[in-house]
Formats: structure tokens, sequence, C-alpha cells
């Protein structure tokens, strides 16, 4: 290494920032925006479906005082605090508010890159003396996380691997100097404070090289003989040794803003009456079209903004079923949406962007084909239904892995791209289920044969035709003490009327009581 190359890296200053408590502060902020956040000392925590069960993936403090505790199985930790509130995680919103960290934390730097699943590197390069020193740029960065409800702790160093030690395992806001050696001044953290895998901190641990100091007394032959066969950086000591000292380059990939398709009119003169307001929307939508086709992009949720001359803004949104870029659609989507615009004195600024885009490739069709399809199509459907009876009165249901048929499917937003045409003989269920199982009497071949007879709300049905039983075993991972077979029936009564019963439990299975009967579904 050249004296300028050792120069222009020990110049470099890195910034480390670490959220401790990232998914339950995200939690926290979502739920409280929403005005259903729990009390301050409600001991909850997150947790994730596994293969063995729920498992806890974040702890609140309460529950931290409690017991609980990151990585336990949800049925250990409330052997230890049977007060547990549960939550599911959302790993998916933990990522998506960590790249919006991202972007909003270059104020600090010129670029700044994700450290997944809790963290942030930023690069701080020539710029602490416009905050007045890296101690004020660090209490500033710290008082703007804490004014957005989040916990973080910051540390500043020559190298990522330095910076990211002090933030997780120094001191609070704590600096390395320029010419400082990261190993020398590090030696009393521990050697997780290195970014290892936990199975090769605990082999270093046993072999009794808990600190980094300890393990930077170890010969480098030593360490490359004993982990030779660990190419990657988090399984091998050395190369984290390297890194954090700054001998070997550390590849770092910078979050970049995608910029948002936009477009808008700053009026001559304010406008007040809708003719003139649709025809402006009509010139923005066709506009965006045009620059959505020559991203190869379509949209698929849109926001108008409304400036008005005394300085209020209306904004107004729409989420569309599937990518498109079809101006009269989409003018035709904000029409519906602006019936209840008080323009006061008139707009002076209109803006027109698609916050969220996709790919959406370029088709020609047919003139004639495209003319009589035009505003038909099953996305266009799904999105004038949903302007006009909201979001939450339009949904479609998609497979869930259950046996049970009260758990085998869940309601989601519609997407044209799900909704596939399918043989009902693959399966054989009712159009129409009842949204809870109502208990019948019913009269049967015993012990095990077919049900000839049953009474429901109050009415005798006859059954002149029945099939079956469809044996369902009890989902035991779920359901507690208690869960017994289900056998399904197709049956027809004497009006031609087909209803879908079932029997929950055998008459010697064991689990107590008589078999119970049930009405599930009604089929067409």
């Amino acid at each position: 290494m050249t004296d300028s190359t050792k120069t222009c890296a020990s110049s470099r200053r890195i910034m480390a920032v670490w959220f401790p408590a990232l998914p339950i502060d995200r939690w926290c902020l979502n739920n409280r925006r929403l005005e259903k956040g729990p009390p301050d000392d409600e001991p909850f925590v997150l947790a994730g479906e596994t293969a063995h069960g729920p498992r806890i993936t974040a702890v609140s403090r309460p529950a931290r005082q409690a017991g609980a505790r990151v990585g336990v199985l949800l049925a250990d930790a409330r052997a230890v605090a049977p007060g547990l509130i549960v939550y599911p995680a959302d790993p998916a919103a933990d990522r998506a508010l960590l790249e919006t960290l991202a972007l909003w934390a270059q104020q600090w730097g010129p670029w700044s890159a994700l450290d997944a699943p809790d963290g942030l590197i930023i690069d701080v390069t020539g710029v602490p003396h416009l905050f007045g020193g890296e101690t004020a740029m660090m209490a500033d960065a710290g008082t703007r996380f804490a004014a957005r409800g989040l916990s973080v702790r910051l540390g500043i160093a020559p190298t990522a691997g330095a910076a990211w030690a002090i933030a997780h395992h120094g001191a609070d806001h704590g600096t390395l100097p320029p010419d400082a050696d990261p190993l020398v001044a590090l030696a009393g953290l521990p050697v997780a404070a290195l970014r290892l895998d936990q199975p090769v901190v605990l082999l270093l641990e046993r072999l009794g090289l808990k600190r980094i100091g300890d393990l930077a007394q170890v010969g480098r032959a030593a360490l490359a003989r004993r982990f030779r066969d660990r190419r990657s950086p988090v399984a091998n000591p050395l190369i984290r040794l390297d890194q954090m000292a700054g001998r070997v380059p550390e590849p770092i990939l910078p979050v970049q803003a995608v910029p948002v398709p936009m477009v808008q009119r700053r009026l001559m003169e304010p406008i007040r009456h809708r003719t003139l307001l649709d025809r402006v929307v009509d010139d923005l939508a066709t506009a965006l079209a045009r620059l959505l086709e020559a991203g190869g992009q379509g949209a698929r949720r849109i926001e108008l903004g409304l400036w008005k001359v005394d300085g209020d803004v209306l904004v107004r949104r729409i989420e569309l079923a599937a990518a498109t870029r079809d101006p009269v659609h989409i003018a035709r989507l904000f029409a519906d949406r602006l019936e209840d615009c008080d323009a006061g004195f008139g707009f002076e600024l209109v803006r027109l962007s698609a916050p969220w885009a996709q790919p959406l490739a370029l088709t020609q069709d047919d003139l004639e084909t495209a003319a009589a399809t035009h505003g038909t199509s099953l996305a266009a459907c799904l999105d004038r239904l949903t302007v006009r009876l909201g979001s939450d009165a339009v949904a479609m249901p998609v497979p869930r892995a259950s046996h049970m048929p009260e758990r085998a499917q869940r309601w989601v937003a519609p997407d044209p791209a799900l909704i596939v045409q399918e043989e009902l003989a693959l399966h054989p269920r009712p159009l129409k289920l009842l949204d809870r199982a109502e208990p019948i009497a019913v009269i049967y071949e015993a012990p095990d044969g077919l049900p000839r007879v049953f009474r429901w709300r109050g009415h005798v049905h006859e059954i002149t035709r029945a099939a079956g039983p469809e044996r369902i075993a009890p989902e035991w991972w779920r359901e507690k003490g208690g869960a017994r077979l289900r056998d399904y029936y197709r049956i027809e009564d004497s009006k031609g009327r087909r209803y879908w019963i079932f029997r929950r439990g055998l008459p010697d299975d064991g689990r107590g009581g008589m078999p119970e009967w049930f009405l599930q579904g009604m089929c067409g």
C-alpha cells in the first residue's frame, strides 16, 4: 500500500447507524398513527411463523423485563411470562422503513447503504465541519431520529467495520480518530463486534478468544490455516480484521433514490370551475402516460396534488389493480374522486405523480380490437369499483396453507394476475361458506353410516342423496387439546337443495363426548 493510499484511507470517515429496536419502533409508530397503539407498559412481542411454531423476532422493553427474549419459541416464552401480548412480525415493512431511512439519512453524507436488518452505513467524509464537528453531527442525527420515534446508536470511524463495532458494542456517539489503529483502539470489544456469524463467535469464545485484542495477537498464519476453507467474510475472522483495519476493501452498495414519474402545471390564473380542472387533469394524464411509456413503466399508485391560492393542498390518491399508462382510464378514475373538491379561491398548481410504478412492456394491438375493448378489461373494472366503493369494499380470496375450510383462504386486494379460471372438479367445495359453521341435529346410520335427516334453524330436512365422507385431520400444531377429526358429506334434501355438512369426532375416538354435526356451506 503506497503512502497516498494510506492517506486517502485514513481521511475517510464512515458513520454507522444502528436501530436496536427497529421492528418495535416501526410497529408502535404505525399503530399510534392509527390511534390504536399499545400502552407504554404493555409487555408485547412480535412473532413470526417457523417450522416449529411461532418464534419471537422482537421484544418490547416491558416484555424483556418480564423475561421474553428474541429467538425463543413463543410457547417457551409464555411459560416464563404468561401475560405476553403477541402481534405478527412484518419483516417486509421493516425493510421498507429501513430503505426510506437510508434515503433520508443522506442529509449527513453523499451516499448511504443498508446494513440489514436494522442499520445504515453513511459516508460522511468531508461533511462534519458543516455541522460543527463529528460530535455535533451525531448529536443532530440522534435528535432527528429520536423525533421520528426511533431509538438509535451511532459511531464514526475510518472504516465501516470499525464504525459498526463502535455503534453496536462501543460507547454511544463514539468516534475513532483518523490516525488511530482500529485493532488497537477497539481491542477491548468482544469478537462479536467483527460482524461474524454466531457459530463462529461461539467457536472463538470456546477457544478463549473473547476480545478483538485476543484475536489480533494470534498469528495470521494460524488464523489462515484454521479458517482456510471459509471465504465468506462473516465466517472468516481474518477477513473481518483486515476490513476493520482498512487493509482490504469492503464492498458497500449505496442506496439510490428512484425518480418518481411526475408532471405538473403551474396555472397562469387560478381555476375554480370543475370543467377547467378536468381539462387540466386530462392534460396531465396524457403527459404522465408519455413519461411512463418512455421509461417502459406503468403506474400502480397515482397521486393528484392540488395547490390552492390560500396555501392549502388537496391530495387525491388511487391504487390500480394492474400497471397502466392509459390516460383516459387515469382521468376517468380521478373524475370520480374530485366530486367533493372545494376549490376555495382557486387552484394555482396541479401535480400528477406515480410513486409506485412497475415495468410494463410496450404492446401493439389491432386498432379495431383496441377500440372495441377499450376500458372494459378486468383491471379497469376493478379500479372503477375500488374508486366508487372504497378500497376496503373490493377484495378477492387467495389460498392459504390450511386443511380447514374456514382457514383455507384469506382476503387481499384484487390483483388480475392472481385471478385464474379453475375447474370446480379440482376443488370440490361449495361456492358459499357460512361465516361460522352452525350446529345441526342429525339422524344417521349407526355407527358410521351416511346421514339421513338433519334439523337446521328450526326446519327438518330429509336427505335423499349423500356423498362422502371426506376426512380432514385436525391441525394439531394450531389447535390445543380437544382437536377431533372431521368427516365431510355433500348432501341433497327432498327439495333439491344441496348442503355441505361435517361430523366432528368419532364415537370411540377417546376425546370425550359424542360426535357433533355442523353445517358449513351450501352448494350451488
